[in-house]
């Protein structure tokens, strides 16, 4: 199978540390995270990664990655890792970890070992937190193990011929995705902007005071209708719901005619963010009016809606709404 939308995440957090020896957890599974999405996107998949940088507990990691695989469509979820047991001059190999994917899993083991690794298989696991709440297909990739001496050898030698292998996997290079740009109706469109845009909203904007509101949600609280765009619990220092965001959630402002979209339909649908840049496009969630007019932009998106659409600040995109991922 062809896996054309993947998420793909790095283990643990900046400040949740991960397992540690001849090399960090953390770091490498970063580096491999970010190699492998250039690997996948060049051969036309569309890609999504993240690192998780500001939980500072174990649950609220597990539950911040999570909320991020699942803010998303795509056809599979996979998180890196890398292992630990002891340290030992020996070999101890790769694994991947699965609950339902057995073959994927099996077939990821077995080329990540083709650069010289044991390979120690498919391994199930049902008591993990992120293969158990995943939305999509998951895996969890043990690289190699962090304490083993000869691991780490043969991982920094072979490192971008592992991401290659695990890319050639998923995405064979015979079978290159050309993905469609996606085309707005403009014409049949509640709303319609188009000019440069910024980032907003999440634990790290202090640019928006640590009390604001959102205009769209203006009761306050987070309730079954709107958890999905914020963070499990309220960011220290802060009581409201802009520095509560997701930022890794795809939301957005517009100046929003609520004679035209009312706040109760800006609250059941999505809107359709593309970069005029690339064509791209993401749907996202509506959680705000703005930026002010004096401010030239159009719309503030999410930092992970940026990331993903590969866009910095005051590039330009389009913004359709409503749009229906469904088609």
């Amino acid at each position: 199978m062809t896996y054309k939308k993947i998420c793909i995440s790095s283990g643990h957090s900046a400040k949740v540390r991960g397992a540690s020896g001849y090399i960090d957890e953390v770091d490498e599974a970063r580096l491999v995270v970010e190699k492998l999405a250039g690997e996948l996107m060049d051969r036309g998949a569309v890609v999504y990664t993240f690192h998780d940088n500001t939980s500072t507990t174990q649950d609220q990691n597990l539950k911040t990655i999570v909320s991020w695989h699942n803010s998303h469509q795509r056809d599979l979820d996979i998180s890196v890792h890398f292992n630990a047991y002891q340290t030992t001059a020996h070999a101890m190999g790769t694994e991947v970890l699965y609950v339902t994917q057995e073959d994927l899993a099996r077939d990821l083991s077995a080329v990540i070992a083709d650069v010289g690794f044991i390979d120690r298989g498919a391994k199930y696991r049902d008591n993990l937190y992120v293969l158990n709440n995943t939305d999509a297909p998951a895996v969890l990739l043990e690289i190699c193990f962090v304490d083993s001496q000869m691991d780490c050898l043969v991982y920094a030698e072979e490192f971008e011929q592992i991401c290659a292998n695990i890319a050639e996997c998923l995405v064979p290079s015979h079978e290159t995705i050309t993905p469609p740009p996606v085309e707005p109706e403009e014409e049949k469109a509640l709303f319609y902007a188009s000019g440069r845009c910024s980032e907003f909203g999440g634990p790290d904007d202090t640019g928006v005071s640590a009390d604001e509101g959102l205009a769209i949600w203006t009761d306050g609280n987070v309730t079954p209708d709107n958890q999905h765009l914020f963070l499990p619990g309220q960011p220290e220092g802060t009581t409201g719901l802009a520095r509560r965001l997701n930022p890794w959630v795809h939301y957005l402002a517009c100046r929003w005619d609520y004679d035209v979209t009312p706040r109760e339909i800006l609250r059941e649908h999505m809107a359709l963010v593309r970069s005029t840049k690339t064509g791209y496009a993401i749907a996202a969630f509506p959680a705000d009016w703005g930026p002010h007019e004096n401010t030239g932009r159009v719309a503030d998106l999410s930092p992970g809606l940026m990331l993903d659409l590969n866009l910095h600040t005051d590039d330009e995109v389009e913004v359709t709404f409503p749009y229906d991922p469904e088609g």
